[in-house]
């Protein structure tokens, strides 16, 4: 009963809370369910179960500090360059990547394998990136997971009800969807992001096609949760060849990613 009364109580303060705000990556007024502090909150929350659901991190600080100066190289020229990110190589196989609220960020060895370059990982961790900054990730955990869910979560306890709770939330994040619209500006943000970062964007060109050959012969979990390639293939390649099509010395990191990845990566 106490219980139910402090989630009453919770849920009152959140909707007293609950406003509008600007989506720094659109620039439009959306509605928004929670306070940017509860999205850090959630992810500090989740974090440690979500690495122990993907079979924990990678035990290699040398490669877990490039993916982190990648990702943090991206993050300098993002709509939010002072966000705390958190960019972890996890050992799981399967060939996925994901994100959530609060700057937490996952790329899973399976993943890594398939990368030839550190243009595609910084493809990858840009399209993860953006769906932190225009909080996609907890918009979606609002609409898909329940605000009463997510509520309850934040003052969950070690009480088996409690550990019960944060199972069941984090069984549900693996299986987020974003809208189409969405997942159409983390790919057209992350190219912009990859070339101030000083990458070639037709990393993610690669990436995307990559993933579409791969998509037939093995179960990708990425795409479980992303629209197919081949549609982002077409309005990419459209967008980089009107705006990049001229840069040259963008950097693509084949040997680079090779030293600190791929002859790294636990066989």
């Amino acid at each position: 009963m106490l219980r139910k009364i402090g989630l009453l109580i919770l849920g009152l303060m959140f909707c007293l809370c609950t406003g509008c705000a600007v989506n720094p990556v659109t620039g439009e007024e959306e509605l928004m369910f929670f306070q940017q502090g509860q999205d850090v909150e959630i992810g500090q929350k989740y974090a440690p179960e979500i690495e122990k659901q993907l079979t924990g991190r990678i035990d290699d600080q040398q490669l877990q500090n490039y993916i982190d100066y990648v990702g943090q190289k991206i993050v300098r020229v993002s709509h939010n360059a002072d966000f705390d990110f958190h960019f972890v190589a996890v050992k799981d196989k399967s060939v996925n990547a994901l994100s959530l609220p609060g700057g937490y960020v996952y790329i899973a060895a399976g993943m890594l394998e398939k990368l030839r370059t550190e243009a595609q990982l910084a493809a990858v961790l840009s399209h993860e990136i953006v769906h932190v900054v225009a909080r996609d990730s907890m918009n979606a955990m609002s609409n898909q997971i329940g605000i009463e869910l997510l509520l309850s979560a934040v003052i969950s306890d070690k009480t088996p009800q409690g550990v019960a709770a944060a199972a069941n939330l984090t069984r549900q994040i693996f299986s987020l969807r974003y809208s189409r619209q969405d997942e159409q500006t983390a790919d057209e943000t992350a190219v912009d992001y990859m070339v101030a970062a000083g990458y070639n964007p037709y990393g993610m060109i690669e990436t995307m096609q990559l993933l579409q050959n791969e998509h037939g012969s093995t179960t990708i979990d990425f795409l479980s949760t992303h629209p197919s390639p081949q549609n982002r293939i077409a309005y990419l390649t459209q967008k980089i060849n009107a705006r990049y099509h001229n840069l040259t010395g963008l950097k693509i990191g084949k040997e680079d990613y090779q030293k600190a990845v791929l002859e790294r990566l636990p066989k």
